[in-house]
């Protein structure tokens, strides 16, 4: 998942986009509202975390402005706790609320709950060829046998396994796994894709290269 993160406070952002990235997210830190129109222009995201009081202006006139125009999931950051202030944010439209300080395993939380309400409906478990792979355990099934999928390889597998049949080029998975300013090359899709390949080989799960193009995963 790709998230844009709008936060002036740098110890926390960093401290967020640390912590998400553990998960193998990718995550772009705006620390304006100026700055965050610049990313959302160039950029699609699954999220947007957005704090409310920003350098230049008000979080949640922004949120009014780009409600109207983006489908984009918004969970507000906010240090206020009252209730109609709550209550008014939710009504500006945005899906969550956290209210700082927050712990860093309630923000994911509530960042999965929003994206599953958002998202297309999946079933807990994606059969995959005779594997079974399990997005939220991180874990890929297989004649009785259960592998562990890391961070990269497990995002890189949810993304094939949401557009069987697809061709999707190296910049689209790029721009899935790292964020912009993340000094990666296309070489890095290289090799995640053919770590995925070895683990479903046997599976009957293809990773197609598409020369010129991309890569398309298929399975019967």
């Amino acid at each position: 998942m790709r998230f844009l993160l709008v936060e002036d406070n740098m110890e926390l952002g960093e401290a967020v986009m640390a912590r998400l990235s553990l998960d193998g997210h990718a995550v772009d830190h705006a620390k304006t509202l100026a700055e965050a129109d610049e990313w959302l222009a160039v950029a699609d995201y699954d999220l947007m975390l957005l704090d409310v009081m920003l350098p230049d202006g008000d979080g949640r006139q922004f949120l009014r402005r780009t409600r109207t125009a983006e489908r984009l999931p918004v969970i507000v950051l906010t240090a206020r706790s009252q209730v109609s202030d709550r209550v008014d944010t939710l009504d500006l439209g945005a899906d969550d609320y956290i209210t700082k300080p927050f712990d860093f395993g309630e923000l994911e939380a509530r960042c999965r709950a929003v994206l599953r309400r958002r998202g297309t409906p999946t079933p807990a478990l994606i059969p995959l060829g005779d594997a079974l792979f399990d997005p939220s355990g991180g874990t890929l099934s297989h004649a009785g046998e259960i592998k562990p999928l890391r961070n990269r390889e497990l995002r890189l597998l949810e993304v094939f396994a949401r557009n069987k049949g697809q061709i999707l080029s190296k910049s689209q998975l790029l721009d899935r796994l790292f964020s912009q300013d993340a000094d990666v090359s296309e070489n890095a899709i290289e090799v995640y894709v053919g770590r995925l390949r070895k683990r479903l080989l046997a599976a009957g799960v293809e990773i197609e290269t598409v020369r010129g193009v991309g890569y398309r995963m298929t399975w019967e």
